[in-house]
């Protein structure tokens, strides 16, 4: 028989780290239950010492999720295992993973410890969050850099302590297949009671080997793999969940495992965690890309045409592309509309949450003939961006562009509950109404990044704009969308704001 390989899903966590990537409580909801139709193992659902802002979310994660496990991120201190013990002490399964830095050079310059007092640490950190729950997984941070000796000593000692689950962190995207794929095989043979536990492994992309490197690892004993949606991740970002199960799946010849989850539900999950985040999935991103399964080359069409196989190893409905089809249009009723959302893991909690959500959808349809499931996620999370546009709102705008003049616009927001209008020239339409805006409430804001992808297709396809603000070091991303670019992008460069106005209280899980 085959054996499980445990998915562990660290969208909410580590993905969230990704600068500008930070999700609200509802928002981060919305994911784990996407994440838990798709039948992911263990969902991390972030790090409850950060913030209390972090600890509410894996709270509410804890008390939503009932199928798959849920997991905090504490570091070897009493006060996170105690803090994460809280958060998940309503979830229906529950695991504390603790983690310690091990190689020498994290060791001596960022903790400032002896290898005996890492030890020591470790160990006691295992032993205190047994006292909340009976999964606990340890990882030695930056094992990719740590020497093997210590790594086997650690191990040892915190699988004895009572860790379930050992980790192996590729922290800083440092190795390369060959040789990850064997300091695992070592680890398993040479740390005596390898067998109490299940192995792990957590790679980052910073060589564009976490897909690799996590592969390699599953080859040679690991039988969990800690990835991201879209390879969501701070720096260059995690191993691609998609990836991975779909490479384990299609190729049963090498590999003695398999994953057990939902794979028709990668792609409207993809969806969903690019629509929250707003980072974009690049059309030739492998299993979730618009171009996965396109064929532009006419003896590629006259191939597939003939048998598939000929240039396409897996199904596209396997993975879910072909779930978004259009549900719903403008003479669709409330029950309908309802229906799909639940389908989609949208529950409204109250009866005037759906009539707001309802009235979207109706001012959508009389714009748009065809209403797709994509449509209607984003209807959801431009609820949610209206909601955390407190302090600034757009109430109207006008923008006038035409052949030999110069374009300008006229904005008037809702700027700390009076209105502010604004005018402003601009090289285009879009950059005279992000300078009527700064005229309004000069944030002395850097634009970093400004991208439009369409939801879905079509020429009246709602337009998903993503603007990137910075200011002192600080980074935001703010998502805008609507059938007309123009006001899409004031909406993201709206939210961006309102996100710089009033700052989030999140601190980096390593700080």
């Amino acid at each position: 028989m085959k054996d499980k390989l445990i998915i562990f899903d660290t969208t909410l966590r580590d993905g969230e780290q990704s600068p500008g990537a930070s999700m609200t409580k509802d928002e981060k909801v919305r994911i784990a239950k996407a994440l838990e139709r798709l039948r992911v193992d263990v969902i991390e659902a972030g790090f409850p010492r950060a913030s209390r802002g972090d600890f509410d979310s894996v709270q509410a994660v804890a008390r939503e999720i009932k199928d798959s496990i849920v997991c905090g991120l504490a570091r070897a201190l009493d006060a996170d295992i105690d803090a994460t013990g809280e958060a998940l002490k309503e979830a229906n399964a529950a695991r504390i993973h603790t983690f310690i830095a091990t190689s020498p050079i994290h060791m001596e310059k960022k903790l400032r410890m002896s290898p005996d007092q890492v030890v020591t640490q470790a160990v006691a950190a295992v032993k205190r969050a047994r006292g909340y729950t009976n999964d606990v997984e340890f990882s030695p941070e930056d094992a990719g850099r740590s020497e093997l000796d210590f790594l086997c000593r650690i191990i040892e000692a915190v699988i004895a302590a009572g860790a379930t689950t050992i980790n192996i962190p590729d922290t800083v995207g440092y190795n390369v297949p060959h040789q990850f794929g064997e300091l695992i095989r070592k680890l398993i043979e040479r740390v005596p009671n390898s067998d109490r536990a299940v192995f792990s492994v957590h790679c980052h992309n910073d060589l564009g080997l976490a897909v690799a490197n996590s592969l390699a690892a599953v080859l040679n004993g690991a039988r969990q793999v800690e990835c991201t949606i879209n390879g969501l991740g701070e720096r260059a970002g995690n191993a691609s969940l998609e990836e991975v199960v779909m490479a384990v799946r299609t190729r049963q010849d090498i590999f003695r495992c398999d994953s057990s989850l939902d794979t028709t539900q990668i792609v409207p999950c993809s969806r969903l965690v690019s629509s929250i985040t707003g980072f974009p999935v690049q059309p030739n991103k492998a299993i979730v890309g618009a171009n996965a399964f396109a064929h532009e080359s006419g003896i590629h069409q006259d191939g597939v045409l003939k048998s598939r196989e000929t240039y396409e190893i897996m199904r596209a409905e396997d993975v879910g592309w072909s779930t978004n089809r259009m549900v719903l249009g403008k003479h669709s009723g409330r029950n309908a509309f309802r229906a799909r959302m639940e389908q989609l893991g949208v529950v409204f909690a109250a009866e005037e949450d759906l009539n707001a959500a309802f009235a979207r959808f109706k001012d959508l349809a009389d714009k748009k003939h065809e209403i797709y499931d994509e449509d209607l996620q984003a209807l959801v999370t431009e609820a949610d961006l209206e909601a955390e546009n407190e302090n600034l709102q757009l109430v109207a705008m006008k923008v006038c562009s035409e052949t030999g003049e110069i374009p300008c616009a006229s904005v008037t927001l809702m700027y700390n509950g009076a209105e502010c209008s604004g005018n402003a020239e601009g090289g285009g339409p879009v950059d005279a109404t992000f300078k009527a805006i700064e005229s309004i409430v000069n944030s002395q804001t850097e634009l970093q990044l400004y991208s439009v992808n369409n939801i879905t297709s079509g020429t009246d396809a709602q337009g998903e704009v993503t603007v990137r603000l910075e200011k002192g070091g600080r980074i935001v991303n703010g998502q805008g969308s609507d059938t007309d670019i123009v006001i899409a992008s004031a909406k993201a460069y709206i939210n961006a704001l309102n996100k710089i106005i009033v700052p989030m209280d999140r601190a980096h899980p390593q700080v």
